[in-house]
């Protein structure tokens, strides 16, 4: 069972981390994977269309869009050509994101995973990253064990439950305008992560139209973020 953390934090119980573009700097190179694959079968799309479109999006609901797209069913392999691309560029160029190594241990609150990357890649990609320390295997959880990928609610509802906290009471670090949607559709506060590589001009606005209660772009802000207003965010969220 989760500690019970409401003596240290009065407003929040639990923090709820997306994986890709919050914990490790994966959406770019993502991105690659899919249109080196998307070109090795004879279809050109640009990385930016693919990183503006399906960044926080589950590949199950990206194949259904690009098979649309396309007028026609992906080939039988492209989701196994793709993972194999996307390996051979993650075991080359996956970093944790810079200062996660500072802010981890200074949680006091309990914290999860909630990700849209399959089970096996997500404990892969925290495993290369050394970050699988910092999550007991009961606190990571994939879009796969829910009905509906993000923007739906459902993975955040499901970690929360999980881990015995209130969304209420809960902050969620997404990193995509379908996470922050997903992170409010749930009732969790939301706070919009902009320092991945993946992030550009306008990013920040992009967040903050999906919701976002505020944008940060250093992991090391984190906990002072949460020390500043883990009293006010339950206070004052509409």
């Amino acid at each position: 069972m989760p500690r019970n953390s409401r003596a240290a934090h009065p407003g929040i119980d639990l923090v709820v981390f997306d994986c890709d573009g919050v914990l490790v700097d994966s959406e770019v190179i993502a991105c690659r994977a899919v249109v080196d694959t998307l070109a090795a079968f004879g279809h050109v799309i640009a990385a930016d269309s693919i990183a503006e479109r399906f960044t926080g999006v589950s590949n199950r609901d990206m194949y259904a869009v690009l098979a649309a797209d396309l007028g026609a069913a992906l080939p039988k392999d492209f989701d196994a050509a793709m993972k194999r691309r996307a390996l051979e560029l993650f075991e080359r160029e996956l970093k944790a994101i810079a200062g996660l190594e500072t802010v981890l241990p200074r949680l006091a609150m309990d914290k999860c995973v909630a990700s849209s990357s399959l089970p096996d890649d997500l404990l892969w990609k925290l495993r290369r990253t050394d970050l699988l320390r910092w999550f007991s295997p009961a606190a990571i959880f994939s879009t796969a064990l829910v009905a509906r990928g993000k923007p739906a609610p459902d993975i955040f509802l499901y970690a929360a439950a999980k881990m015995g906290a209130s969304p209420q009471r809960s902050i969620a670090i997404e990193d995509s305008a379908p996470g922050i949607a997903a992170a409010r559709a749930a009732g969790m506060t939301a706070l919009g992560f902009a320092g991945g590589s993946h992030c550009r001009p306008g990013h920040d606005a992009r967040l903050l139209a999906a919701g976002a209660d505020l944008i940060f772009s250093d992991m090391r802000e984190l906990s002072g973020l949460i020390a500043a207003h883990d009293h006010r965010f339950s206070e004052t969220r509409p």
